[in-house]
């Protein structure tokens, strides 16, 4: 069974993501954009607005200079970039779960360059407990009485109806992601980017329709092992389709991930709670943390039960040219993955993506020494 047809929405939401907002937010449909998948998104929505997480992609930078300077992260620069040059125009704001002190640092300078109704950092705890737990509430609950201000409406029912939308999509999500690591999916690492980047973009009631008519094709489909060794990949954001397309044509089959832009965007499923802001907070306590929120520490442990549940043989750590988090951690983490018997590698992206010619080589070595 054919099951590229049910991906062509996924490809055409990324692709004319632009120009769907644009129209939503002329119906009156206002968008609320963020960097961090730290963001509560559930408390946007159910405020009546649609979380659209921002995006940067590949160019060149022209502009976003006059603002930040060269060593900060290509996500951030190249976002910067599109917003000087009109392409977030749909948005009425800007929330941002404090993480990376970059990305932090960029609602500011959006906040002082772009009309937008809202532009704000959420505090996030770094320690689980009790105290960290009323703390949360209360910077969530600011955000919910911020965005009532620019025309939301929040109630707890309707953050109990955004919790179970976006755990039904998290479900389906999981699913095909544990269906990838068992080494059946008939999608190539891009077709995955795709329905991550989709799920960034659309409406979550639209995501789900799409989702839905996949499943069909998905659960349809015949059981097929893809060739390939299998690896983990690891990193921040990785929004171009290219750098995952080389990696499988150098031989790789990516069975796991530990991306923003991939299982860490939407994992864990929901939280435990008797009510749904006690849902919301305890989803976010116990995401799967990405290096800005934990130390190496905590996450090898993380990384290896990733690797065994999907036969990983080697990580490939793909890192945007200055994220300070990924690259401070990286040391730390690599030890902790030879120690336990699995290899790994190192590649940087800038602006251009990820460039065949400059990685082929030390690809291929690789691969060579997961011994094939």
């Amino acid at each position: 069974m054919d099951i590229y047809p049910a991906m062509t929405p996924f490809d055409e939401a990324v692709r004319f993501r632009r120009q769907r907002l644009e129209e939503a937010a002329s119906k009156g449909r206002k968008v609320i954009g963020y960097f961090c998948t730290y963001t509560p998104i559930e408390i946007i929505h159910a405020s009546g607005f649609i979380p659209v997480r921002i995006w940067g992609g590949t160019g060149q930078i022209e502009k976003a200079y006059s603002l930040v300077p060269n060593f900060i992260c290509p996500y951030i620069k190249l976002s910067l970039e599109g917003a000087l040059n009109k392409e977030f125009s749909f948005l009425a704001g800007i929330v941002q779960g404090y993480t990376c002190d970059v990305a932090c640092g960029a609602v500011n300078i959006w906040k002082d360059n772009f009309s937008l109704e809202l532009c704000h950092s959420l505090p996030l705890p770094y320690n689980d407990n009790q105290d960290a737990r009323v703390f949360m509430r209360a910077g969530i609950e600011e955000l919910a009485c911020k965005l009532t201000r620019i025309g939301g409406s929040f109630t707890d029912e309707s953050l109990k109806d955004s919790l179970a939308l976006y755990e039904e999509i998290r479900t389906i999500l999981a699913w095909i992601f544990k269906r990838r690591a068992q080494g059946n999916l008939p999608l190539t690492a891009g077709d995955v980017l795709s329905l991550v980047q989709a799920y960034f973009v659309t409406s979550p009631e639209e995501y789900l329709g799409m989702l839905k008519d996949l499943m069909v094709y998905l659960k349809g489909a015949p059981v097929s092992i893809a060739p390939g060794t299998p690896v983990l990949v690891s990193g921040s954001v990785v929004e171009d389709a290219q750098a995952f397309t080389i990696i499988e044509r150098l031989g790789f089959k990516v069975v796991a991930d530990d991306l923003c832009t991939g299982q860490r965007g939407f994992m864990p499923i929901t939280g435990q709670g008797e009510t749904p802001m006690e849902r919301l907070i305890d989803r976010i306590m116990k995401r799967f943390p990405c290096p800005s929120r934990s130390h190496p520490t905590v996450r090898v442990p993380l990384l290896l039960e990733l690797i065994r549940a999907s036969h990983a043989k080697g990580v490939i750590f793909v890192f945007q040219k200055f994220c300070t988090p990924h690259l401070a951690d990286h040391p730390m983490v690599a030890q902790g993955l030879k120690d336990a018997g699995i290899p790994s590698i190192a590649i940087e992206m800038d602006e251009s993506g990820l460039v065949e010619a400059q990685v082929a080589t030390r690809l291929e070595t690789f691969w060579g020494m997961l011994g094939q």
